[in-house]
């Protein structure tokens, strides 16, 4: 007998990938009577997700209807035509309606997975059928202590957005608190107990067990997974797929030295988190690399396209054809110190008041108050031409103190290292910031000039930041007339400079509705699923509102695995 033979174990369903497709797909099955084994190429479990907001878009949910309820379903088909353009999919688009709510809800009733409300509006309030409220929710804070010995193997989260490993809530409400802590006393009290509670953790454990956004998500998924018996093998990548008489009968997977075969009854799911590090592919796909220009993603680097290479090696295929293949972030290269780097997504500070962003030239290229994917595409369309895909971000002492400025943390915290490292850079007056940044000066005092005419009124007539309510949600509600602009006024003034990243593809799998991976001419591979972003996204390239990836990611998951032991009888 090979080795191979030794070793193979036999499950009705193996899912490639323990992020929250994967994790989803995972539980549905299981739940309705399949046995399942989730594979993990990393040592840890969480995928992408650990590492995210955690925040899901799934409209009309009891959550939303209690926040909205006079959005309908014709609202949300009327939103994502208008956002999806010619890659609407109006049978994609009525099963993630259909689907979305129930796999909120099976979650909810059946195990460890809870969800809030948050109050985000639509990326594009102002769209047809787009909500000011209502359709994004959020995991529900969780003590990975829960998870017993297994809390080692969750995925830590970004390290350059939290402080000293603590994490902030993606719905805002938690980082309000530590901006108003030295202006109110309730602020105060919540930010001393939070450190005080975070600190205490870091000693114990030396990990925060607190844990929001996408590293609940994760969490709760896991701890789901693991209650129902499903195995989360880590350090267990898959090496390829087992074909046998032209059907998907397995993976075999493993490190090169312990090699074993996962027999799958009735299909495998591929959840491997697209191709965001996926070298060759993505310089065929993201514009900004086939101009020869730099890019950094904050995304696992284990997302190196295993799913969409095992799957073309079957016979599906890999379409590049949204006109914004992936979740556009702009981000910064942060200098840990002793050989240690991350990247930082700009999330929350290109809108607030008294930051800008500018070009070489110096000139302003969009409204900073949009959203990152809407950045990121300006950034895209700005550049072409130039020596770069390069933006900075500028802003004055008083800004810098209230807010922070990407990595920098607001006052009262010392940003001396990241100036001393080159991550801030600094100019008694523009013309000489200007000089450190590498951006031409002239340009910089005319933009400043130009745009603090206006902002002091609360104005900005060249690009309306704070024009809807997304601009104006994740902007400083103390600050009026306008929550989003003021003036760069007093000196000295700051800058850092962004590069384009991403969130993970959108571009992936041609796939049915109900997950099957498709062949070129359309027919389906037998016993081949994929879920997450493996699959080309069902919102075409765009990204109108928080949580497009986990949203419809999760509800297809669950379609998907209904599907699986619908066929197989269970």
């Amino acid at each position: 007998m090979n080795t191979l033979a030794k070793k193979a174990g036999a499950h009705d369903l193996v899912v490639v990938g323990s992020g929250a497709a994967g994790l989803t797909a995972a539980i549905t099955a299981r739940k309705r009577g399949l046995d399942v084994v989730v594979i993990e190429k990393e040592p840890v479990f969480g995928g992408t997700t650990a590492l995210s907001g955690g925040v899901l878009w799934i409209p009309l949910t009891h959550h939303g209807r209690q926040q909205n309820p006079a959005d309908t379903a014709e609202q949300v088909r009327a939103f994502m035509q208008a956002e999806t353009g010619p890659f609407y999919d109006a049978a994609a688009v009525d099963a993630f309606i259909e689907n979305g709510p129930r796999m909120v809800d099976f979650l909810e009733r059946e195990t460890a997975m809870q969800f809030v409300p948050t109050l985000y509006p639509d990326y594009h309030p102002t769209a047809p059928g787009g909500a000011d409220v209502g359709r994004s929710i959020l995991a529900k804070p969780y003590d990975i202590r829960g998870l017993g010995k297994d809390m080692a193997r969750l995925k830590p989260p970004l390290r350059s957005i939290t402080f000293m490993g603590m994490m902030f809530n993606s719905s805002n409400a938690d980082l309000k608190h530590f901006f108003r802590a030295t202006k109110s006393l309730t602020s105060f009290l919540y930010v001393a107990r939070r450190l005080a509670n975070h600190l205490k953790e870091l000693l114990l454990y030396r990990r925060a067990v607190q844990v929001t956004s996408g590293n609940a998500l994760a969490a709760r998924l896991a701890q789901s997974a693991l209650d129902l018996g499903i195995p989360i093998l880590t350090d267990t990548p898959a090496r390829r797929l087992l074909v046998e008489g032209g059907r998907v009968a397995g993976v075999v997977a493993g490190p090169d030295e312990a090699e074993r075969t996962l027999r799958a009854r009735h299909g495998v799911i591929l959840a491997c988190g697209g191709f965001p590090h996926d070298t060759r592919r993505i310089a065929q796909a993201y514009p900004h690399l086939r101009r020869g220009h730099q890019h950094l993603s904050p995304t696992p680097k284990s997302n190196t396209g295993d799913g969409c290479a095992m799957a073309e090696d079957a016979g599906g295929v890999v379409q590049i054809r949204f006109k914004e293949p992936a979740a556009w972030m702009p981000v910064t290269h942060v200098d840990f110190g002793g050989g240690q780097t991350g990247v930082f997504p700009h999330l929350l500070d290109r809108y607030k008041p008294g930051v800008i962003g500018v070009l070489a030239n110096g000139r302003r290229f969009t409204n900073e108050s949009n959203s990152y994917h809407d950045v990121g595409a300006a950034l895209h369309r700005a550049c072409e031409g130039l020596p770069e895909t390069a933006m900075w971000l500028v802003c004055d002492q008083i800004a810098l103190t209230k807010y922070g400025l990407g990595y920098v943390k607001p006052a009262p915290i010392p940003h001396g290292a990241l100036l001393r490292n080159g991550y801030l850079l600094r100019g008694r007056t523009l013309e000489e910031l200007a000089r450190h940044a590498g951006i031409d000066a002239e340009g910089l005092v005319r933009t400043v000039a130009d745009y603090n005419q206006h902002a002091a009124r609360g104005e900005d007539p060249a690009f309306h930041r704070g024009g809807n309510s997304f601009n104006r949600y994740l902007a400083d509600p103390d600050h009026g007339p306008n929550p989003c602009v003021a003036p760069l006024a007093q000196g000295p003034f700051y800058a850092i400079k962004l590069l384009m990243g991403d969130l993970g593809t959108f571009d992936g799998l041609s796939t049915a509705v109900t997950g099957e991976v498709l062949r070129p001419d359309g027919s389906a591979i037998p016993g081949l699923y994929a879920a997450g972003n493996d699959r080309a996204s069902v919102m075409g390239g765009n990204y109108p509102a928080a949580g497009i990836t986990h949203g419809p990611n999760m509800a297809f998951a669950y379609l998907t695995a209904n599907h699986i032991a619908d066929q197989a009888g269970r």
